[in-house]
């Protein structure tokens, strides 16, 4: 081989004497030996195969990736769905446990110890002691709490004390409280809606796990709506258990009345109704409310098909007499005389939140006094009239008094003149009758309010208690009733002829002597 082909082998050019020569790379034309001493080829470029290959390689990850990514959400979507299943099976399983044979806290409480941790002998004897007037509607209160009246719902009304809870009460004690739900009204809808998932044991999808994925819920809403989903729920579980108990679940709401008399109680008595109605008519849910006003009954009147209304008057008295003469004697060991009992119920009455504190006081005539003294006073402190010396800022004010005033003269009158009845009758005037002594429609219901006067289920009108009637008679008696009540009345018809006087003054051109007419003044009646 020629020395200069050597050389470029070696990696050196021959270069001019007197010069350094260079390294020469290796020309990428030529080839770098191999380990192998083989010649390596130039790199060839990729062949359709190849490509094929990888792109092959490609769509397999994405399908694997895909298939991996939907295995996934149906497994987290059968997940959800299966905990969705579970979750009303709960919700249902626990409003059943909520009528199931026994007691809730609100029930515990409204029944005392008679539901709780206590020997059969002394529940027996607190039931004497608590219960010791008979009624004459216990056992129709009994038939319906036990499931045997079907086919209706129930209005129970009448005055404060005359013991309508304590009929309920004690016919559930005597079912020891098998399917039963029991609970309070209040004019807040919001405590409403929380004391009705409490009676059923409903939480309204408050524990529902989607919350944590700050998912809009259920609860985001008007307590109406949340009231409705309740109903919704105790439905499915009403139509299931009635196959198995055979006889309908009970609702009971007590103090209706206390819903607020304006648009959003009317919409949740609506509600009620409406469901009333339907559970009634297919037995699944006997409804009972309870109400003091007779303003709940004109409610509920122009839309009711299956309910009936019970009116719970005070016990009569040969009912009270006897039982106060057992009571004193068994837990007082005082031989009570027929005198003092007709005297005791000629003061108190048959109401009942009375006679329990006559009968379990040390002197009965000083609780007497006590009461009567209290319920006049109550009725002159919201009632009074101010004669003739009033300002005319409370005009308004005062004759709603004095409609009060004269309702109460009105019915003393009647009580006059009807010496027919037994004197242990209170004197009753029909509604609209009352409405036109007073020249007024709208101040009867609020007397029922404020209980000093009581609308009954028939609409008549009467003194609240046998104590008010006291107080009416002993205020009309007084001397110098009828001067003052007429002075009021007088000094209102001048505040309101004075509201309806106008006066119109007006000068007269003056004459050219420079003197001026003086101004006249003319009143007119608008």
């Amino acid at each position: 081989m020629p020395r200069s082909l050597q050389s470029i082998r070696r990696g050196w050019i021959l270069l001019p004497l007197g010069r350094r020569p260079a390294p020469l790379r290796a020309l990428p034309l030529l080839q770098q030996p191999r380990n192998d001493g083989k010649p390596q080829r130039p790199p060839v470029s990729k062949t359709r195969d190849d490509s094929e290959q990888e792109r092959s390689k490609f769509a397999r990850s994405i399908l694997e990736g895909s298939t991996v990514a939907l295995i996934s959400l149906f497994g987290l979507g059968l997940g959800g769905y299966a905990y969705s299943l579970f979750y009303k099976r709960t919700v249902r399983n626990k409003i059943e446990n909520a009528f199931a044979t026994g007691y809730s806290s609100q029930e515990r409480v409204a029944l005392g110890r008679i539901s709780y941790g206590t020997d059969p002998d002394k529940i027996q004897e607190i039931v004497e002691r608590e219960y010791w007037v008979p009624r004459a509607e216990q056992d129709e209160v009994n038939d319906i709490v036990s499931g045997k009246t079907r086919g209706r719902y129930h209005l129970i009304i009448g005055e404060r004390g005359t013991g309508k809870r304590a009929l309920l009460l004690e016919a559930m004690r005597k079912v020891n409280g098998d399917g039963i739900a029991m609970l309070e009204a209040h004019n807040d809808l919001e405590v409403f809606r929380t004391r009705l998932g409490k009676s059923i044991d409903y939480e309204f999808h408050e524990d529902y796990i989607g919350g944590l994925f700050s998912i809009r819920g259920p609860r985001d809403s008007t307590p109406l709506l949340d009231i409705e989903r309740a109903l919704n729920q105790l439905e499915k579980v009403a139509l299931k258990m009635r196959k198995r108990r055979g006889k309908p679940l009970l609702m009971i709401i007590n103090n209706i009345h206390l819903f607020k008399d304006d648009e959003a109680g009317k919409h949740l008595l609506e509600i009620l109704q409406q469901r009333a109605e339907i559970w009634a008519g297919n037995e699944l849910v006997t409804t009972v409310f309870t109400s003091d006003e007779y303003w709940t009954l004109e409610r509920l009147t122009p839309h009711a098909t299956n309910m009936y209304v019970m009116n719970i008057r005070d016990v009569r008295k040969v009912m009270v007499t006897s039982a106060l003469k057992k009571y004193r004697a068994r837990y007082h060991n005082e031989d009570v005389s027929q005198t003092i009992l007709d005297e005791v119920f000629a003061k108190v009455g048959g109401r009942l939140i009375f006679l329990n504190q006559v009968a379990k006081s040390k002197d009965m005539f000083d609780t007497c006094k006590q009461i009567n003294r209290r319920e006049k006073s109550w009725f002159l402190n919201n009632c009074w009239i101010l004669g003739d010396s009033m300002d005319d800022d409370v005009e308004e004010q005062q004759k709603y008094c004095a409609a009060a005033i004269i309702l109460a003269r009105a019915l003393v009158l009647r009580e006059d003149n009807s010496s027919s009845q037994p004197q242990f009758t209170l004197p009753e005037i029909p509604l609209h009758e009352a409405r036109q002594i007073i020249t007024r429609a709208d101040f009867v219901h609020p007397f029922d309010h404020i209980n000093v006067l009581h609308i009954d289920a028939h609409g008549m009108v009467r003194a609240d208690s046998v104590p008010m009637q006291n107080a009416f008679r002993e205020i009309v008696q007084e001397e110098g009733f009828e001067e003052h009540l007429k002075a009021t009345l007088n000094r209102l018809d001048e505040l309101e002829s004075l509201a309806r006087t106008r006066e119109v003054a007006y000068r007269e051109v003056p004459d050219r002597s420079g003197g001026i007419v003086p101004v006249q003044t003319y009143c007119a009646k608008i």
